[in-house]
């Protein structure tokens, strides 16, 4: 089938997430820095990536983890100076490596100068550049809740109003409808931009133009406070003329991530036409096992429903737009503890999983750890743990009157720290990310799990990345080639070919504990056959007959079928 490429170099892509905090510790503070990160800059070379995407290390009084920011153009001191930013963009760039970087302008510090200034009187100069309301009938002026729990209102008793805070109250947020405060936005976009950063991954951005009037939730409203919030009425408007002012001067790749943004709404976006971002980060597939009511509450996720997020998603892309492939970042549980097996059939399945995302249209995205196969910890006290949300979450369960004993468990599944734990680079006493304390405990299994080990081991989950991106490399088909999925309906196997003009590729996907036969259709059943094995996580045996593939516990395969 013929298809229509639009070829650009950020499609083409492996992504690499680093998570500053939790990456390498250069200097023994138990804090990672930018020294660091430039340290390991050869593994992820080694690795096949072309672009890191560093979430922020700004100067930030780091309530939020460093997105609370008090200043876009400083940098945190405990991860380097401004001279260590420039010195890894160099690095990087001498190993054709590019670096894009956080940018989060929904919301500042509540410490940033501008927000200082705002909240000391009614008439400051600055006093626009965030929401504030009197408050109504004595109370805060609507029923809006935090993405951190409790109300999204934080009375301000120096001017006696209420300023919004769509994440913790130390995260105000910035009101869009000021001219002066895009332009200081776009201004900073220019300053790293000149910096030579290759674009931004943008921090919840649909959320920057709020509802007119601010109302509050309906009546017999279904919790999805997340669709509530997101794409107001003058998102698109501020978007464009973000990409007028600022993005269409340069080579660079945007994704936003698109927090309550609906399939239907993404070329909006992304579309070629939209002049806005290149790609956004869809959650659909993301809450498929979590209550939408009770975010620390989970259920079991169906492989059926997987599938048609992401056949619904790449349909409303189409050929207007183009997708981002993840299943785990910074904000959710380890990928091998969620879609996986993190026990028996840990390495199995975190190639498995791996599979799925180099060989499904879109621009991959890693985060870091994953190419080993990191797995959630499970803290045995609430004291270990250091995430905002989680910590809030606690509180809220205790004054309901919850235990910790009872709380821990959902920790366990589902506390942002499961993905924060430092990385595991080898198998000394702090997995070889400090010489020091680290900032958050080390998951005690890195005397097994560690890159030193996976690197040596010819079959080892970091190895196979290596040979995912390599084949994503050579062959075309699996960046541009359109999907169609075979036997949606299979609630164990994830099947579906890529197809590039007279160039076909069939990926099998077992997700399941048990042995399992897979019915090739009729007209591929010819084609299929051991010798045309591009990649699997298992030697390759006979098939059991000439239609029928036998796979075992999280197996997968990709076959080249021209």
């Amino acid at each position: 089938m013929a298809t229509s490429i639009n070829k650009q170099w950020w499609k083409e892509s492996v992504i690499y997430q680093i998570y500053p905090r939790s990456f390498n510790d250069s200097n023994g503070d138990g804090v990672g820095d930018l020294p660091g990160i430039i340290e390991k800059l050869d593994y992820l070379q080694h690795l096949g990536i072309d672009v890191i995407w560093l979430c922020p290390f700004y100067s930030s009084p780091n309530d939020d983890n460093g997105y609370d920011i008090s200043n876009y153009y400083g940098v945190l001191d405990e991860f380097g100076t401004i001279e260590d930013v420039e010195k890894l963009l160099e690095e990087a760039k001498k190993r054709n490596i590019k670096i894009i970087i956080d940018l989060v302008v929904n919301h500042s510090s509540d410490e940033h100068q501008w927000f200082v200034e705002s909240r000391k009187s009614k008439d400051n100069p600055y006093r626009d550049y965030y929401i504030w309301h009197p408050p109504v009938d004595g109370k805060a002026p609507n029923n809006w809740v935090s993405f951190f729990s409790g109300s999204a209102w934080q009375l301000d008793e120096a001017t006696g109003e209420y300023y919004l805070h769509l994440f913790t109250k130390k995260q105000p947020d910035l009101n869009w409808e000021n001219d002066n405060l895009r332009k200081e936005i776009y201004d900073m976009m220019h300053f790293w931009l000149q910096k030579g950063v290759a674009g931004f991954r943008m921090d919840v951005i649909p959320l920057i133009s709020k509802k007119p009037n601010l109302p509050s939730f309906p009546a017999g409203f279904d919790g999805n406070f997340p669709e509530f919030y997101a794409s107001g009425p003058r998102v698109h408007e501020f978007l464009k003329e973000m990409n007028r002012e600022v993005l269409s001067k340069y080579d660079i790749m945007t994704v936003g991530e698109g927090i309550g943004v609906k399939p239907e709404e993404v070329n909006a976006y992304v579309g070629q036409s939209s002049n806005e971002l290149n790609m956004v980060f869809h959650f659909g597939h993301m809450f498929l096992d979590r209550q939408t009511d009770d975010m620390l509450e989970w259920k079991q996720w169906s492989l059926v429903e997987f599938k048609e997020v992401f056949e619904k998603w790449e349909k409303a892309l189409g050929n207007e737009g183009w997708g981002s492939l993840f299943l785990g970042n910074h904000d959710f549980p380890r990928i091998v503890s969620r879609f996986g097996d993190d026990e028996t059939y840990r390495v199995e399945s975190a190639k498995l999983i791996g599979t799925l995302l180099f060989t499904l249209k879109g621009t991959p995205y890693i985060y870091q750890g994953d190419e080993i196969g990191m797995t959630n910890v499970a803290y045995e006290n609430m004291d270990d743990y250091n995430d905002v949300q989680t910590l809030n979450a606690f509180k809220e369960f205790l004054a309901n009157g919850g235990s910790a004993e009872a709380f821990l468990p959902k920790a366990h599944l589902s506390s942002r720290d499961n993905a924060r734990t430092p990385v595991q680079w080898d198998n000394s006493s702090q997995a070889g990310f400090t010489t020091g304390t680290p900032w958050l405990k080390v998951n005690p299994n890195h005397k097994e799990i560690n890159v030193a080990e996976a690197v040596e081991d010819e079959n080892s989950i970091f190895n196979y990345y290596r040979k995912l991106i390599q084949l994503r490399k050579r062959h075309e088909v699996l960046v541009y080639g359109e999907t169609e999925i075979i036997d949606k309906p299979n609630t164990k196997i994830y099947a579906y070919t890529r197809t590039l003009e007279d160039k076909q590729v069939l990926v099998v996907l077992n997700f399941n504990v048990e042995n399992t036969e897979f019915q090739l259709p009729q007209n591929l059943a010819a084609k299929v056959e051991a010798d045309k094995v591009m990649l699997s996580n298992y030697p390759v045996v006979p098939h059991t007959g000439k239609d029928k593939l036998s796979l075992k516990p999280y197996e997968g395969r990709v076959y080249l079928l021209f």
